[in-house]
């Protein structure tokens, strides 16, 4: 296949890399809007970003109401504060759902476009102000992508909204801002991870660049998930942020599929932690690759430490399933839907919405809308 790779954003990547953010910003104006969330004042992370921009001479508005189930309207709140205030920057500070709300306030800030329209599917506007990531979690699959997942607040599906080139000017991807996670929280944002990375691995779009990049992640990740059963320290700062940046290049020449489609779903709808979502989902979503993509699944297994040397391929794809099994059983992280209070009934839309999403096309195996449903059903 053809690779097809822009990247508009300018990379920095490092610890104390978020110093760097005045300089950045102070290219456009000496005014930016910070979107983020409220739970980053805790360890003092608005405060210092504040601090950094203010030094260069800038001065920063803090827009801090995104809820944890945010909608993709909060957006607007977003966009007449920056457009009162004269902002030439819009900042994205914090995780996937504040980013994709920074995105699309810097859309539409001169525009004034129809929010729903864009939810729709209408073409970006071509006017619009830059917009810095700086990322405060390192799974964000569409951080390089021309497309990004919202929320609808009309029926709180998920959504794929589209990106005008040139938008994100930098990505500042600084692995001392990774958000501090304990217990089993901590360990699904590597199983969370390691599904995005072998949706990719195995996508149609998969190429040799892809390839490689995917294959460190997916690494990366296994390392993260052992690190977590022998209570060794993981390098966090550094593992786990080019684990996240390996997979958000990596997407961005191959795709993501369904159980990414899935999770960003369900956790639009309901208050599950998507990395909860994914963890749940990824070993059934792993028995599908085995027989769709089994070469690819026993190079996984061979990346995860299993015994492949030898045996059979479709043996050594199996492995890869148990390997995941043994490793969620030991870590006791969630398995079952159902334990959440959820509605198998309530899971129909959920399927229907993860199956529109249009980066499922490139999926190793045809998905429908009842081949979604039945992996809700078998994780339920």
């Amino acid at each position: 296949m053809d690779i097809s790779l822009q990247l508009d954003p300018e990379i920095i990547i490092g610890i104390d890399t978020v110093n760097r953010a005045g300089t950045i910003c102070g290219e456009f104006g000496n005014r930016v809007l910070i979107v983020t969330e409220q739970v980053l004042y805790e360890n003092r992370s608005i405060e210092r970003l504040s601090a950094v921009l203010e030094e260069a001479g800038i001065e920063a508005i803090v827009f801090d109401e995104v809820p944890p189930q945010t909608t993709a309207d909060v957006a607007e709140a977003a966009a007449i504060l920056a457009r009162g205030a004269r902002c030439a920057v819009i900042i994205g500070f914090g995780g996937l759902k504040t980013q994709s709300i920074a995105r699309t306030a810097a859309m539409i800030v001169k525009t004034r476009i129809n929010i729903f329209d864009l939810i729709d599917g209408a073409n970006p506007p071509g006017d619009f102000i830059p917009y810095v990531s700086i990322p405060t979690t390192g799974r964000d699959p569409f951080l390089f992508s021309r497309y990004f997942v919202v929320v609808d607040p009309r029926d709180r599906s998920a959504k794929l909204m589209k990106s005008p080139q040139g938008l994100c000017v930098a990505a500042i991807v600084d692995g001392g801002l990774s958000e501090s996670l304990s217990g089993k929280f901590a360990s699904t944002t590597a199983f969370d991870g390691f599904c995005v990375a072998v949706e990719a691995y195995c996508s149609t779009k998969a190429s040799f660049l892809s390839d490689a990049l995917l294959e460190q992640a997916i690494l990366l990740y296994t390392q993260m998930m052992d690190s977590y059963i022998d209570n060794k320290l993981f390098d966090m700062a550094g593992g786990a942020t080019n684990a996240g940046l390996l997979i958000a290049l990596g997407c961005a020449v191959s795709s993501p599929g369904i159980g990414t489609a899935l999770a960003f779903a369900l956790n639009g709808r309901f208050p599950v932690a998507k990395s909860w979502c994914s963890t749940i989902l990824l070993p059934y979503i792993l028995e599908k690759l085995v027989s769709a993509r089994p070469e690819k699944l026993a190079k996984i297994a061979g990346l995860m430490g299993e015994p492949v040397m030898g045996a059979p391929v479709s043996e050594s794809a199996a492995m890869a399933v148990d390997a995941i099994r043994r490793r969620m059983g030991i870590l006791q992280v969630p398995a079952r839907f159902k334990d959440y209070d959820l509605s198998l009934d309530r899971l129909v839309p959920i399927a229907e919405a993860a199956r529109n999403l249009e980066f499922v096309a490139f999926s190793p195996w045809t998905v429908s809308s009842e081949d979604a449903y039945d992996l809700l059903k078998q994780a339920f």
